[in-house]
């Protein structure tokens, strides 16, 4: 690996993420054509960012393709049991697609996509109240998606 990689990358590199950004299946040959650069040289860049922990090329999916119509933001603090652990567990659960360890009023937030509302009921009581140190939560409904983006600035 170049040791180019242990530091920032350069214009051509978030040159191909963006390409990617705009089109995820774009094929490395159109994005060297787009760029004027070889296929290869395309390639070889992005296995490099790649293994160097710079880049992740993922597919996204809608959650309503999925049927999970009901997505929830819960906040739960905890009591006599590190909220590191616990989140761990509850990550483990099908239904939360995020799970963050927070500081403020409340010790874990959880994202939840579930497909109707007796899902939800059936995970809060009987998969949540097995969660030991679990001491409240409190839930949000998503009444609208405004943003649902994991593009994030490419720093200098």
């Amino acid at each position: 690996m170049s040791d180019r990689y242990d530091n920032k990358l350069d214009a051509t590199d978030r040159a191909i993420i963006e390409k990617l950004r705009g089109n995820g299946r774009a094929t490395n040959r159109e994005i060297a054509e787009e760029l004027g650069l070889t296929a290869n040289t395309v390639s070889s860049r992005i296995r490099q960012m790649e293994s160097a922990g710079q880049l992740r090329v993922i597919a996204v999916s809608d959650f309503a393709a999925h049927g999970h119509n009901v997505l929830i933001q819960l906040a739960i603090q905890l009591d006599n049991r590190p909220a590191a652990e616990a989140a761990v567990e509850l990550a483990g659960f099908p239904e939360v697609f995020a799970a963050h360890i927070v500081n403020g009023n409340y010790d874990i937030d959880l994202l939840i996509a579930v497909e109707d509302f007796d899902a939800l009921k059936r995970f809060m009581l009987e998969r949540l109240s097995g969660v030991r140190g679990i001491r409240s939560m409190t839930p949000s409904i998503a009444v609208d998606i405004v943003k649902y983006s994991f593009d994030h600035a490419i720093s200098d």
